[in-house]
C-alpha cells in the first residue's frame, strides 16, 4: 500500500508539472530544468521503492526463519517435557515401592516392641508372685512356721508356678521366635511365599501366643501384595473375629476394606473406612481410612 501510495504522488508531481508548464508561457530552458528535477525525483522515489521492497522481502525471509526456529524449540520443549514427566512418573512409582516397603518394616518393629512389652509384663508378673513368695515365706519363719520342703506342694507359692503355660511342640520345629523374625524378614524383603510358610508355621505350632495375630496379619498382607485380594479379606476377617483385643485390629480392618474395594465391592470396603473411623479416631489408621474415603468421593460419616 505504501509503495502504491508512493507511485501515486510522484505521478501527481509529474502531472503538476507537466499542467504548470503548459498554462502560460515559460522560457524553454527553464521547462527543461523544471523537467529534469522531476524525473531525478522520480528516479529516487522509485530507487527508495525498490529499497522498501527488498528490505520488505528481507524483513519477510527473517520473520519466517524466526517461526521456523520457535517451531522447532517447540517441538524440542515439547519432547523435553514428555521425558521428564515420564521421569516423574517413574520417582512416584519407585517411591510409592519404598514407601510400601517402609509401611511393612515399620509394622515389623513395632511388633517387636510389642513382643518386648508384653514380655516385659509377663517377666514383672514373675517377680511380684516371686516376691510375694519371699514375704510369705519371711512370714512364716517369723512365726516359727516350718517351711514346707521343695516340691511338697504349696498351693502355688513356688515362683515357677506362675511361668506361663507353653503349648505342646513338636520336637524339632522352629522356635517362635525363630519362625516370626524370619517371616518378616521375607515380607520386607518381597519373599512373600517363604513369609506365608513361615507365618503358617507359626500359627501351627504358635497360636496361643501374643503374636499369633500379627502372624495373621501378616498372612493377610502376604495376599494383599500379591493381589489375591479375596484370600487377604478372610485372612484379615480372622483376626478380627479370632483376636478381640489384638493391636492389628485397626491396620486389619483398614486393609480388609482396602481389599474390599480392590475387588469392586465399594460399598462394603467404604462401610469398613467408616469403621475405622468409628472405631479408632485420631489414629494412623483413622487418617488413611479418611484420605481413601476423599479419594473415593465418599463421606467420612459414621453411625454412632
Amino acid at each position: 500500500m505504501r509503495i502504491r501510495n508512493i507511485a501515486i504522488l510522484s505521478a501527481a508531481v509529474l502531472a503538476g508539472a507537466l499542467a504548470g508548464s503548459l498554462a502560460g508561457p515559460r522560457p524553454a530552458e527553464a521547462v527543461n530544468r523544471e523537467i529534469i528535477d522531476l524525473q531525478r525525483d522520480v528516479t529516487t522515489l522509485l530507487q527508495g521503492q525498490k529499497e522498501l521492497s527488498d528490505k520488505v522481502i528481507q524483513d519477510h525471509t527473517v520473520m519466517k526463519t524466526l517461526v521456523e526456529q520457535s517451531g522447532d524449540n517447540v517441538t524440542k520443549l515439547a519432547a523435553t517435557m514428555g521425558s521428564l514427566q515420564k521421569s516423574v512418573q517413574d520417582v512416584q512409582a519407585n517411591s510409592g515401592a519404598r514407601l510400601d516397603t517402609m509401611s511393612t518394616q515399620v509394622q515389623g518393629l513395632s511388633d517387636n516392641l510389642e513382643e518386648i512389652k508384653s514380655r516385659l509384663g509377663k517377666l514383672n508378673q514373675q517377680l511380684v508372685d516371686l516376691q510375694n513368695s519371699v514375704q510369705s515365706l519371711d512370714a512364716k519363719i517369723s512365726g516359727a512356721t516350718p517351711v514346707p520342703a521343695a516340691g511338697s506342694g504349696n498351693n502355688g507359692s513356688s515362683p515357677s508356678a506362675s511361668a506361663p503355660a507353653t503349648s505342646a511342640v513338636p520336637v524339632g520345629a522352629p522356635s517362635a521366635d525363630v519362625l516370626y523374625s524370619n517371616g518378616l524378614r521375607d515380607i520386607t524383603s518381597g519373599k512373600y511365599d517363604l513369609a506365608r510358610s513361615e507365618f503358617q508355621d507359626y500359627l501351627k505350632y504358635y497360636a496361643d501366643t501374643d503374636l499369633a495375630s500379627n502372624a495373621q496379619f501378616y498372612l493377610g498382607e502376604i495376599s494383599y501384595k500379591q493381589k489375591k485380594y479375596e484370600e487377604s479379606v478372610a485372612a484379615y476377617e480372622k483376626v478380627l473375629t479370632n483376636y478381640p483385643k489384638s493391636f492389628k485390629l485397626g491396620p486389619a480392618r483398614l486393609r480388609k476394606g482396602m481389599a474390599l474395594i480392590e475387588l469392586g465391592q465399594k460399598t462394603a470396603g467404604i462401610r469398613e473406612l467408616r469403621e475405622v473411623i468409628k472405631r479408632f479416631p485420631g489414629s494412623d489408621e483413622d487418617r488413611l481410612a479418611r484420605a481413601k474415603l476423599k479419594e473415593l468421593g465418599a463421606s467420612v460419616s459414621t453411625t454412632r
